[in-house]
């Protein structure tokens, strides 16, 4: 049995690996739901108020296919590259806003390879954590790739591999981990892996919900398919996230009661809801979900949708919105010519929300002949505007197919990534970018974490913070510390309620992009 599922994630693994690399002129774009990735910026005008800046190109060398990351306490972004590097296995580096680039680590399996757009999460010790799809203890399982790590590294480079999946027969501790991780308000993280678990052991596993503390100590909260049909999904390709109410709610990207994905809500302890099983008219294969300030939760669908003729007959995927109670309301349907494959925008400090798709767009070439991709702005009611069609320049030279993201950074900017495209011809379809994005939007703090305790510490990221006079949780004012032009230390203080936390400084005031939640 164990040897079946060997073999079966191997085949699973060189799928996934092979989707990554594989020419984009051998791609069959928009026929198929697991066209997963490469896929058309330097500096561009969108518009007046709109500017695209391409930060960095990537050579192999430092890394391809960038996907994913994460401003850091010192004010530099933190991010992966599923391939390349001094190995071939990908990188994790770190990035000033400006474009400077330090390579960390180039990975070569036996610490974890193929980060597959997982953004890191820095903790409060400063330490970042995430997982990587393959590599790990035993370089024999999964096809000879290993089943997958979950790691810590330091701010300098420094990797510990905490786990190694596929540790326990069959895999039932998961295996495969495709997405990224969040920590939660007990310090424990909380992911998903895309294979493994007690069920479907002879197709592989369906995927699992698992918990690990910061040592690296598993626990499986649940296996997907444990209804009958797998009415409760199967193959989680995205992560969790925590919502207000202190449960997780997640999506798989198969399964459900109609086969074309669903939304689960799962409890700290395990119990497993699930919300909304799509039928395609809605969308299909659903991906990540982001609690927007209404309290609701917005998510993509990679294919399905209203416009079910396009995009090869499968439709080019929708935005959705959906209620801790599971009401769906589908807010657009993509056609196309405003992008196909959106990935879950996020929600800006202006109220509304902004993503990218791989897919689709005005602009096209031998590449990417259905659309190099775009970035796009949606209204929390669903009015879409797009602000770019990515390869607008000669060659794609500001790259093909929208990453993950955009990141807003508390500059006010927002900061993503390109699959392909950019000025390397290192790679068959370049290498990747990294871009930053200006919308007119000004600065802002961001605090971690968003809820806490009187008394509790929290930390305030923000953009020249130098010389500032005083910090509030909701008009209560609060003792705190400049450690740096973009960190502030502080605590939440007695008296304070919920709402915004504001920072001025000598430039201005600063407020947050959320609220800060004042818990019992």
């Amino acid at each position: 049995m164990l040897g079946a599922l060997i073999s079966l994630q191997g085949a699973e693994r060189n799928t996934l690996r092979a989707l990554r690399s594989v020419s984009l002129s051998k791609l069959n774009w928009g026929n198929s739901a697991c066209a997963l990735l490469l896929l058309c910026v330097t500096t561009a005008i969108v518009s007046p108020a709109q500017t695209l800046t391409t930060i960095r190109s990537f050579d192999n060398t430092d890394g391809n296919t960038p996907d994913g990351f994460v401003q850091a306490t010192n004010g530099e972004l933190y991010g992966t590259a599923y391939e390349g590097g001094a190995n071939g296995d990908g990188t994790i580096f770190k990035i000033t806003v400006s474009g400077t680039l330090t390579t960390l680590l180039s990975l070569d399996g036996s610490d974890g390879s193929f980060p597959f757009g997982l953004p890191l999460v820095q903790a409060p010790s400063g330490d970042f954590y995430g997982t990587l799809q393959a590599g790990g203890a035993d370089l024999t399982l999964c096809g000879g790739y290993g089943c997958g790590t979950f790691f810590k590294i330091t701010p300098s480079g420094t990797l510990t591999t905490l786990y190694s999946f596929c540790s326990q027969t069959n895999c039932t501790d998961g295996s495969v981990p495709l997405t990224n991780l969040v920590q939660a308000t007990n310090g424990d993280f909380y992911g998903t892996t895309s294979s493994g678990g007690a069920n479907c052991i002879a197709a592989g596993g369906c995927g699992t919900v698992f918990k690990i503390t910061p040592s690296g100590a598993l626990t499986t909260l649940y296996s997907f398919c444990s209804q009958t049909n797998c009415t409760d999904g199967e193959f989680p390709f995205v992560g969790l996230i925590q919502a207000s109410n202190g449960n997780f709610y997640g999506t798989a990207l198969y399964g459900g009661a109609n086969g074309y994905g669903a939304v689960f809500k799962l409890t700290p302890s395990g119990t497993l809801t699930t919300l909304h099983s799509f039928d395609n008219t809605d969308g299909s294969e659903p991906l990540n979900l982001i609690q927007a300030s209404n309290g609701d939760f917005y998510g993509t669908t990679a294919e399905g949708g209203a416009n079910t003729t396009l995009c090869g007959g499968v439709g080019c995927g929708t935005l959705f919105r959906i209620t801790q109670s599971g009401t769906l309301i589908t807010l657009h349907s993509f056609d196309g010519t405003d992008g196909s494959w959106p990935h879950t925008p996020a929600q800006a400090t202006d109220g509304n929300f902004y993503g990218t798709t791989k897919y689709g767009g005005a602009n096209t070439n031998s590449s990417c002949p259905t659309g190099c991709g775009t970035i796009f702005k949606i209204t929390p009611s669903g009015k879409l505007t797009t602000l770019y069609s990515f390869c607008a320049q000669s060659g794609c030279t500001d790259g093909i197919a929208g990453g993950g993201g955009p990141l807003q950074d508390t500059n006010g900017k927002f900061y993503g990534s390109t699959d392909g495209g950019g000025t390397s011809d290192a790679c068959p379809v370049g290498c990747g970018t990294i871009y930053s994005l200006a919308v007119g939007l000004g600065p802002f703090v961001e605090t971690q974490t968003t809820s806490g305790r009187v008394g509790a510490a929290v930390k305030i990221l923000g953009t020249n913070l130098t010389g500032a006079t005083s910090v509030t949780f909701n008009d209560t004012s609060a003792v705190f510390k400049v450690v740096s032009s973009s960190l502030i230390t502080t605590t939440v203080p007695s008296g304070a309620t919920t709402g915004f936390v504001t920072v001025t400084t000598p430039k201005g005031t600063l407020k947050s992009n959320t609220k800060f939640r004042v818990t019992p």
